[in-house]
């Protein structure tokens, strides 16, 4: 039978991220073991009013701070997103 590999951990590329609304940045989750059986992302924004994302690619919706989430087989990691409003 094959054996499956735990995730023991999830790092994010940048713990912060700041833009102007409209702007967008990509996002890495580093998924440890490099052999994990399942390493499917599933991202989420504490507030998608604020930014959405999808497959790491956030997109800054309106002026505030918002989590970033990459979750993978129950761990995770954040980023903390500043939206500015456009001088």
């Amino acid at each position: 039978t094959p054996k499956t590999v735990a995730v023991t951990g999830v790092t994010m590329s940048q713990a912060t991220a700041t833009g102007d609304i409209g702007k967008t940045v990509s996002l890495t989750a580093t998924v440890a073991p490099e052999d994990a059986t399942d390493k499917t992302v599933v991202w989420t924004s504490s507030d998608d009013k604020i930014a959405t994302v999808k497959d790491g690619i956030v997109t800054f919706a309106a002026a505030g701070t918002a989590d970033i989430t990459a979750t993978v087989g129950g761990k995770s990691a954040s980023t903390k997103v500043t939206v500015k409003a456009p001088a």
